[in-house]
């Protein structure tokens, strides 16, 4: 599926990003591209291709250097920084292929912590919510661990509460199975299709593992910073067995 400027969550516009350097390095090159709403998307392409430098811009991580990402038809490229960082906490989740939870805090603090950054609920309602996000995803019994008392899979499946803690219409992934054993990366893959097809998500997920991005609704295919022409592929069925 893919979406219209007139529902895009994100559409990016000839977006290009170099680093500067003696030798400058261009990461992205030139994409155009719309995310829209209940979509699960994969990118997918070699070492080097500029597939996290692309997800990046998307969530607003980066900057282009030439080109514009806009989230819900707002150019972002003239926000103040303060503005496009309350965008990035309420519109884009994020999952990352390590984690990222700070050590010191327990599952449930690490949860809180974007909801402490956008302001939006009171102390109470940031816990019960986080609570519950935890529980959805089977870790009632670790609310009070920190991430060095739970297995990568645990792990990750924080992560990806956290990602959900301002009810985000979009979570981007990068590599979220990349670290984890066969079977905790089937275990998050089903959750990451459960936002999509349960909670009404769209998911923008980088990966490397082909198998995993044939099974997803749309693939992208980079090569050298740019989408491989014809590569924006549909992908399996909804309905199809996961």
């Amino acid at each position: 599926m893919n979406a219209s400027a007139g529902n895009s969550l994100i559409e990016a516009r000839g977006v290009i990003r170099i680093l500067p350097g003696i030798v400058p390095v261009t990461l992205v090159h030139d994409i155009d591209l719309t995310i829209g709403n209940n979509e699960f998307v994969a990118i997918t392409g070699p070492s080097g291709s500029g597939k996290s430098s692309l997800l990046y811009l998307l969530g607003l991580l980066d900057m282009p250097t030439a080109g514009e990402v806009l989230i819900r038809g707002r150019a972002t490229t003239d926000m103040e920084e303060d503005e496009r960082a309350m965008t990035r906490l309420a519109t884009l989740g994020f999952v990352f292929q390590f984690h990222f939870l700070l050590p010191e805090f327990t599952a449930l603090e690490n949860v809180m912590l974007p909801m402490r950054a956008l302001g939006a609920l009171p102390p109470v309602a940031m816990r019960e919510r986080a609570a519950m996000l935890l529980e959805s995803f089977g870790l009632t019994d670790h609310i009070g661990k920190r991430p060095d008392q739970m297995s990568g899979g645990q792990r990750q499946r924080v992560a990806v509460a956290r990602s959900l803690a301002n009810d985000p219409p979009v979570v981007l992934a990068d590599e979220p199975t990349g670290s984890l054993d066969s079977q905790s990366s089937e275990q998050v893959f089903r959750i990451l299709r459960d936002l999509v097809e349960v909670r009404s998500k769209s998911v923008v997920a980088v990966t490397h593992d082909l198998d995993l991005a044939a099974r997803m609704d749309r693939r992208m295919q980079l090569i050298d910073g740019g989408i491989v022409d014809g590569a924006q592929m549909a992908g399996a069925s909804r309905a199809a067995p996961v």
